[in-house]
């Protein structure tokens, strides 16, 4: 990786003070933007490596050290239409409102992510075949589509850009904790961001927790204690052994 470019894994260098926008990401427009959860500052940027235009929400003074941050993946169904499937939307409304509690931070909205980066076609996809009995993981694979092909580079160029040091990172997935770590940006402390389960998003859930190493405890609540009743036909399914993915790989995996 050379400089701050977001193509591929690896540290984003310089300082990360610098006010230059990173290479491959442009800020191009601020505006003051007021929310059910508070006032915040859209920062909009290019990233012209990937052709996608993304978003930040600031609140406060975020630059300098222990910034509450959420890098949040793009999810219409969810986001925009409160889709059941997923805790997406709950997720980007309680990261919103803890922002806005905290009195500082940032939400990075990463556009391009849609179904963990395979786009939203497939996602949909996806989503046929889990209501058909496949997991999450199954069913991206069962596609021929990557697990997880999503890239935090341009996340990491943005914080950067604002002049964010280190992060309290609001998030369940210590996998992106370690994503954002290789592209340079310092996590001090991983926040939970849990959301109450419902009915038709605890095998959703549960897949996170169990294949893709979530840190969901209160699923424990919502859940038998002994997992064989919701074990697939079969006998168990087992997490993935070693890294699911490598940022920027959009083959099948």
């Amino acid at each position: 990786m050379t400089g701050a470019r977001t193509g591929s894994d690896g540290a984003i260098g310089g300082g990360t003070g610098a006010r230059t926008p990173p290479a491959g990401v442009e800020r191009v427009v601020t505006v003051r933007l007021s929310t059910a959860h508070g006032e915040f500052l859209a920062y909009g940027y290019l990233d012209h490596e990937r052709g996608e235009e993304q978003m930040a929400l600031v609140h406060g003074e975020v630059a300098g050290d222990l910034t509450l941050t959420r890098v949040h993946s793009e999810c219409l169904t969810g986001d925009a239409f409160g889709s059941r499937h997923c805790e997406c939307g709950d997720q980007l409304a309680a990261a919103l409102a803890a922002i806005a509690a905290e009195g500082r931070g940032v939400l990075v909205y990463v556009r391009g992510h849609e179904g963990r980066g395979i786009g939203l076609l497939a996602k949909l996809r996806a989503m046929k075949l889990q209501a058909e009995g496949l997991d999450t993981v199954d069913a991206n694979l069962a596609l021929g589509l990557p697990v997880d092909a999503r890239d935090y580079g341009v996340a990491a160029a943005i914080l950067h850009d604002l002049g964010v040091s280190s992060v309290r990172l609001l998030s369940n997935n210590p996998r992106k904790r370690e994503a954002l770590r290789r592209h340079g940006i310092t996590v001090a402390e991983q926040v939970p961001l849990l959301i109450t389960p419902g009915a038709e998003n605890l095998p959703y859930l549960r897949a996170k927790r169990e294949r893709l190493d979530h840190h969901l405890p209160h699923l424990e609540h919502h859940l038998p204690h002994s997992d064989a009743s919701l074990a697939p036909p079969g006998g168990e399914r087992h997490p993935l052994p070693g890294p699911l993915h490598r940022e920027g790989s959009f083959g099948p995996h």
